[in-house]
């Protein structure tokens, strides 16, 4: 195989996790519905963990940076609680699609934290940019009403739970994200954070109301497809990162939310208005003039 094939297998690597991870909303909903949030969530990911054992093999501490370890460890088991459990927590299928947008705020919250954390430097596309994803959220939580702040924290305050989840899910992977460039000097671990997830969910079942876990075939199929998206996605990244093409892989994830959304509209049959549309791409556009801001900053700096 020549580098250059090898890079483009790499780089379509991480194109494929994309697409795996578009499906994640979708199917998360569709099993918490069937096992309930928490129960649904706890065999999520037992079956993400066991795959990417199988593919990533198993977790070796030795040589982790303990910063990364400690901190990288609480920040991602967090942050995949708020995901699954906003998901599963939402009122109906509706709301835990428009939840999932709050979710990519995500690279936003990064490039703050960013600035905060890791002195990167950004210009003035960021204030624009911060302002449009956030205007997308209003846009995106008002649902069919009327577009305004206060109509979207009456929809909030309908399932503060839920939409609490779904925000500091997005701030906790953005500091997850500086955490990880700042201490883990090339250190992978998703396998061990995976196991961690799933072993805290279990303890959070079993000290709960415990619903009975009915397993049915279509509950099944379901589950497994979630567990592979779930490990498939971060297996098939892992790949990409190491020998793709990162900026184009970077400039692809920013699309997610659409992918994401049209594909659990088609599996969850749930219409979306357009008005969901018109915040979609005020979060996406919103995100792009923050990369925006931190790579212009970065050329200037290198020329």
């Amino acid at each position: 195989m020549s580098p250059s094939l090898s890079r483009n297998a790499a780089t379509l690597c991480g194109l494929m996790a994309i697409v795996l991870w578009s499906t994640i909303v979708g199917l998360i909903r569709g099993v918490s519905e069937h096992f309930g949030a928490v129960g649904g969530a706890a065999l999520i990911y037992t079956v993400g963990a066991i795959l990417l054992t199988l593919l990533l093999g198993r977790p070796r501490l030795r040589g982790f940076p303990r910063a990364y370890l400690l901190l990288g460890s609480l920040l991602f088991v967090a942050y995949e609680w708020c995901l699954a459990l906003s998901l599963g927590f939402a009122d109906n299928r509706m709301q835990a699609i428009e939840l999932s947008v709050i979710n990519y705020l995500w690279p936003c919250f990064t490039i703050l934290l960013a600035i905060a954390m890791n002195g990167q430097r950004a210009r003035w596309p960021i204030v624009p940019g911060i302002a449009l994803a956030l205007l997308g959220i209003v846009w995106v939580a008002s649902g069919e009403q009327s577009i305004s702040l206060q109509q979207t924290l009456t929809n909030a305050a309908s399932n503060p739970l839920a939409y609490a989840l779904a925000f500091s899910g997005a701030v906790l992977w953005g500091l997850y994200c500086n955490v990880t460039k700042r201490y883990a000097e090339g250190s992978n671990g998703v396998v061990l954070f995976f196991i961690l997830v799933a072993a805290s969910l279990w303890l959070k079942y079993l000290a709960g109301e415990r619903a009975p876990l009915v397993f049915s075939l279509p509950a099944s199929l379901e589950l497994l497809a979630a567990g592979a998206a779930m490990a498939g996605g971060y297996a098939l990244w892992n790949l990409g990162i190491l020998r793709g093409n990162l900026t184009l892989m970077a400039s692809a994830s920013y699309f997610t939310p659409v992918l994401s959304a049209l594909f659990a509209m088609l599996w969850l049959a749930t219409p979306l208005g357009v008005s969901f549309w018109q915040g979609v791409a005020m979060v996406i556009g919103g995100s792009l003039l923050c990369w925006l801001a931190t790579r212009e900053s970065g050329a200037a700096a290198s020329d």
